[in-house]
């Protein structure tokens, strides 16, 4: 029997992509023959492969066996990358089958690693280190001498080698620290703490690691830990060399990158709240920045712990940023313990903590500051673009100009407008959670923190405002303080210790929500999200009939992704499907939302071709009903108050009215009739509401005469057809024979003249405006993708 045949058969697959060649000169080896020229590589895998022991492994083997072992570890056989990579898979396999002389069966492998540069030694053993201390000790034990020794760099490497042998080299920000940062990490002040950075293995600090890392600290510390986390707080995923995936951090970096994070706890300067804010911020979304999971969740966890230790009212606006786009429900709930620890530290509830810490940045009540740098005023305003220079005349200039660019006033504003441009979304999801958990305030509460603060009140003065069961309006600033202004110009004063909540159009009348639609048209009032425009879903009778559950947005086709990017927005969590372990159901899910006490949970499943997906991550998912919840126990939907089941089921629209395949015909791929009756079929509540707007958006437009607004479509004519945008969809047909129209929006979307009353989730409105203004002048259109579909059939 060949050595191929002695090797244990659950490691065969080792060999599938070996060729024929070399398995005939492993035969020949086998029988007797001597190696050709040119064959020193198969001839030291022939020895290697003749240290299995068959079956039953064990520790002895043949002297001539350990003699040819040995002359190949000593000889200069030219071993290439690939050839070394399979020499320790072959000592792997062997040594989990049970051979247990350690030191001959790794003798050649250890030989053949010493041939490549430090680079590709560390690749192959990225694993092996860790591997072995923690599941082969035995293995560690005999061998561990030998590895360090091969992935230890020599001294005349170097700085940066002293680095790479702490955190070798397996990621962006690892080379980065070596290349970069390594003349200050290996300075003989500072490498003793970077080696116990390199020890932060728990996942919790420890007072003793605290003790150490104080007694290593240095003055030059402090800057570099925040240099070094910056950078990673800015740092994105990649494809890795060494990996099937995309990896942000690997091990060997997170480790001392959490040691700087833990370290923070004992700097006392006053940017480690916004560097831990953005650090935290970074790893605790999912790749690409969305998803239920996170980038790293030890180092976002590492960086709220260190917040939370710190405590304080200035951790605030960081950790509410964090609410607003992490969605990983361990992060969550440690970002959630620290905002109530911190709340009953200051005897405030955790709402009334955020409303009362969310920084000015130094604006005036009208949102603006000026800074005078030199002989320049630097303007920063809550809705401008950016900071706006003038020169000593007052006139504006383009950019910064060269005597304030490297003026440390300078950077402290660019700082403050990177934290600006973080808060405003914060604010804006903490005004519209606001709206869907009907909080209630008292008047001189919402005066204080919302109408006058230059940054919230940016968005809260262009909401409604209403006292329960009473009246409602926009705030108007009086000669006595704010008030209330209804549609017909009626001005209430609620008393300081009013109750007041946000209005929401699912408790009023239709008459009143339509005043309101057109008042904020009539007074260019743009809301920072749909409150008037806000579409509602009322109980339906089938709802009514199936009791305890809505099938109102089941069988819709979904791109996966984007339907599961878009639900974590909304705060949906525990969405993960694809084509693995069928048998336990690894094609189907459920994402869940928790509102007011109720939780509803919406039933996925895959669809596609796990051959077109690599058996991975599903590209589509088909959509099942939605049930709701409380106590774990299914409620009727008529025991669900309508404002939630409303809220629930808006998301629901919102993720089918964006990732539906029915907006995409080249996506459609064996769906073809759902892409027709989605695309062309009757409207959701979202497309209706958008009705709404459109029938009081288009005779105000330069287009109008062109325009008609009907049941379904947006009819455009333009010189050479006439054309039927659909409300839902914003698919095309073309009179006179329903041909279908495949025009992709551009980015800009519409006329840049057009007022919307609110910021777009999907943007669906924006697609079909820039759409009707296309084909309105449809003669001045070049693009070939278009014109040649315009010819009459």
């Amino acid at each position: 029997m060949g050595v191929l045949d002695h090797f244990p058969p659950a490691y065969a697959s080792l060999f599938r992509n070996v060729d024929e060649a070399v398995r005939a000169n492993l035969a020949r080896l086998d029988a007797g023959e001597q190696p050709r020229a040119g064959e020193q590589a198969v001839f030291g895998m022939w020895a290697q492969l003749r240290l299995g022991l068959g079956y039953d492994g064990g520790h002895d083997y043949p002297a001539d066996v350990l003699r040819t072992a040995k002359e190949v570890a000593e000889s200069e056989t030219p071993w290439t990358a690939q050839d070394v990579h399979l020499l320790w898979d072959v000592a792997n396999g062997l040594m989990t089958w049970g051979h247990t002389n350690y030191r001959e069966l790794y003798r050649i492998p250890l030989a053949a690693i010493r041939t490549l540069g430090y680079s590709e030694r560390r690749d192959l053993l990225v694993w092996a280190v860790e591997w072995f201390r923690r599941y082969h000790r035995p293995v560690w034990e005999v061998l561990h001498e030998e590895l360090e020794e091969v992935l230890t760099e020599p001294a005349e490497h170097g700085p940066a080698g002293i680095v790479r042998n702490l955190i070798w080299d397996c990621d962006p920000i690892a080379v980065a620290l070596a290349e970069e940062f390594g003349e200050r990490l290996a300075d003989p002040a500072v490498l003793p703490l970077l080696r116990h950075w390199a020890t932060a293995r728990s996942s919790k600090v420890s007072a003793r690691w605290l003790t150490t890392a104080r007694a290593l600290l240095t003055p030059q510390v402090g800057a570099l830990v925040r240099e070094i986390l910056a950078l990673v707080a800015t740092h994105r995923e990649g494809r890795a060399d060494n990996s099937y995936g995309v990896t942000f951090l690997h091990q060997f970096t997170s480790v001392p990158v959490r040691g700087m994070v833990w370290t923070c706890e004992l700097i006392d300067e006053p940017w480690i709240t916004q560097v831990l804010g953005d650090l935290a911020l970074t790893c605790g979304v999912g790749l690409g920045g969305t998803g239920a999971n996170c980038r790293s969740e030890m180092l976002a966890n590492a960086a709220v712990n260190v917040l939370a230790r710190r405590g304080g009212l200035d951790t605030v606006p960081a950790l509410a940023r964090l609410q607003t786009k992490v969605r990983k429900k361990s992060v969550l709930a440690n970002v959630a313990r620290t905002l109530d620890a911190v709340a009953e530290q200051a005897g405030l509830s955790t709402e009334q903590l955020l409303d009362r810490t969310v920084p000015t940045f130094g604006l005036g009540p009208d949102g603006v500051r000026e800074d005078k740098i030199g002989d320049f005023l630097v303007r920063l305003s809550v809705d401008g673009p950016g900071l706006q220079f003038f020169n000593a005349a007052g006139k504006p200039v383009k950019a910064a100009p060269q005597a304030v660019r490297k003026t440390p006033e300078l950077a402290a504003l660019k700082a403050s407008l990177k934290e600006l441009k973080q808060v405003l979304p914060a604010e804006r999801f903490r005004l519209e959670r606001a709206l869907t958990d009907e909080r209630r305030w008292r008047w001189d509460q919402v005066c204080e923190f919302f109408l006058d603060h230059p940054v919230t009140g940016a968005y809260a003065r262009s909401l409604i405002w209403q006292i329960p069961q009473g009246a409602s309006g926009l705030p108007v600033r009086t000669g006595g303080g704010w008030a209330l202004t209804d549609p017909a110009g009626r001005v209430v004063r609620p008393s300081d210790d009013s109750p007041i909540q946000l209005w929401h159009p699912i408790r009023e009348s239709a008459d009143e929500v339509r005043g309101w639609r057109d008042h904020l048209l009539d007074g260019g009032v743009r809301q920072p999200y749909k409150q008037a425009f806000r579409e509602v879903y009322l109980l339906t009778p089938a709802e009514e009939l199936t009791g305890t559950y809505s099938g109102r947005f089941a069988g819709h086709v979904l791109r996966y992704g984007q339907a599961k990017a878009l639900l974590n927005q909304r705060g949906w969590t525990g969405l993960a499907i694809g084509h693995w372990d069928y048998e336990c159901g690894g094609d189907q899910g459920e994402a869940a939302k928790e509102l007011s006490g109720f939780v509803a949970r919406w039933g996925m499943y895959v669809v596609g071709d796990p051959d077109e997906d690599g058996w991975d991550t599903a590209s589509y998912c088909a959509s099942e009903q939605i049930r709701i919840f409380h106590d774990d126990v299914p409620v009727s939907l008529a025991e669900v108050p309508p404002l939630v089941l409303s809220e629930i089921l808006r998301d629901a629209d919102l993720a089918v009215g964006v990732a539906s395949v029915g907006l995409d015909q080249e996506a459609i791929g064996g769906h073809e009739e759902y892409w027709h009756d989605f695309g062309f079929g009757e409207l959701s509540e979202s497309a209706r509401t958008r009705r709404d707007a459109l029938l009081r958006l288009v005779p105000r437009l330069k287009i109008a005469d062109r325009l008609e607004v009907g049941e379904r479509f947006l009819r455009v004519c333009g010189d050479l057809r006439t054309y039927r945008i659909h409300l839902g969809s914003g698919n095309i047909l073309m009179e006179p024979d329903d041909a279908y129209l495949c025009i992709v929006p551009g980015p800009g979307h519409h006329d840049a003249s057009v007022f919307l009353p609110f910021e777009e989730e999907g943007g669906m409105l924006s697609v079909i405006l820039s759409k009707a203004f296309l084909l309105s002048d449809d003669r001045a259109i070049t693009d070939p993708s278009i014109t040649r579909q315009l010819t009459l059939r």
